[in-house]
């Protein structure tokens, strides 16, 4: 392959890569990337349209760029009537997908068919409808199911105030409402595996982006029925499902035994966290994990009582349980460390 030829490909592989961030721009923001002038970015540009891989809107100035829809597929599958998630992935999903390298098609096949067996299992609808949306850079899957919607189901199983406590449950992992039959891991890993995993339910949006720190909880403005699950993946992830088991994975030990905790989801709008009660919200079952790892960010003070419960109290009780805590600001990791001297107290 030669150096011109290499090099045209990488540079068609960013502006397919960077089109959905810059689609007025790209041709700028390539030509400054490769010190090349526009009107070489329009011959690559020009390629791709005429390749199929993206589209153009407009006239000169006003000129947008999309990425186009290689694959566009939907089907909607009717619950309860002997459909399996395994037959659906392998006779449907697997081929629209076409060919992908093998650590994308492990992601896709774990998250694709842990979300349908859900809808399956736990919804209590009648039908799931999947959309596949596959692009030159990335690929889109929607599953959508008319049931009672999976917040409220988790609401209701945990007698909870507010859907959104849910939300904070289903992000620490090894929850179900299913425990016979489920390990509760399904979508925490699934959640960690894409570039972005999204739950709408109810009145409460749910996001989780793999290079964002925060997990994102919303309320909605108006309530919609069933839930939706998207999951985002680009075509060339390096990403593997491997790695992502392996980081919640003690060395010693095969088990999911670590999670990550994001505070911020037990924040509803201005509350500040200075009880005990939403410190024991918070713990609820970090006795079944070896780490918890509690991320701060966007926290910017805790109460006196909130962090006794946290870093006196369950310490004391649960002592074989490790807490780290990341993304702290001076306040907040001073109160901290004044429950954590006082338990040391206590113990001598």
């Amino acid at each position: 392959m030669t150096t011109v030829r290499l090099r045209g490909e990488v540079v068609r592989k960013f502006i397919v890569d960077n089109l959905d961030k810059y689609p007025k721009d790209i041709v700028r923001v390539s030509s400054e990337k490769f010190v090349c002038s526009r009107q070489a970015i329009h011959k690559h540009i020009q390629r791709l349209i005429e390749e199929g891989a993206i589209t153009q809107e407009g006239q000169t100035r006003n000129k947008t760029y999309r990425l186009a829809p290689l694959v566009s597929w939907h089907k909607q599958y009717v619950l309860g009537n002997g459909v399996t998630e395994d037959q659906v992935w392998r006779e449907d999903v697997a081929p629209s997908l076409g060919k992908l390298p093998d650590n994308v098609i492990g992601i896709w096949h774990y998250g694709f068919t842990e979300m349908f067996n859900n809808a399956i299992d736990h919804s209590g609808g009648s039908t799931v409808s999947v959309f596949l949306i596959k692009t030159a850079a990335k690929t889109q899957i929607d599953l959508i199911d008319n049931g009672v919607g999976i917040f409220k189901k988790i609401q209701a199983a945990l007698n909870l105030l507010d859907e959104r406590h849910a939300v904070l449950e289903l992000a620490k992992g090894k929850f179900t409402t299913d425990p016979d039959n489920h390990s509760g891991e399904g979508i925490f890993f699934s959640s960690r595996m894409f570039d972005e995993f999204v739950i709408l339910s109810g009145e409460v949006y749910f996001s989780h982006q793999f290079d964002k720190r925060e997990d994102w909880i919303l309320q909605m403005g108006t309530a919609t029925g069933g839930t939706v699950v998207r999951m985002i993946l680009h075509n060339h992830t390096a990403r593997t499902s491997k790695k992502v088991f392996d980081k919640f994975t003690s060395d010693d030990d095969y088990g999911f035994t670590k999670t990550v905790v994001p505070v911020k989801l037990m924040q509803y709008g201005d509350d500040n966290l200075v009880s005990r009660s939403q410190a024991k919200r918070l713990l609820a079952r970090f006795d079944r994990f070896k780490v918890v790892l509690l991320d701060f960010a966007g926290i910017g003070s805790i109460g006196q009582a909130f962090a006794d419960e946290v870093f006196r109290v369950f310490k004391l009780k649960h002592p074989e349980v490790e807490l780290i805590v990341t993304h702290v600001n001076s306040e907040v990791k001073r109160m901290i460390s004044r429950a954590q001297v006082l338990g040391l107290e206590i113990k001598k």
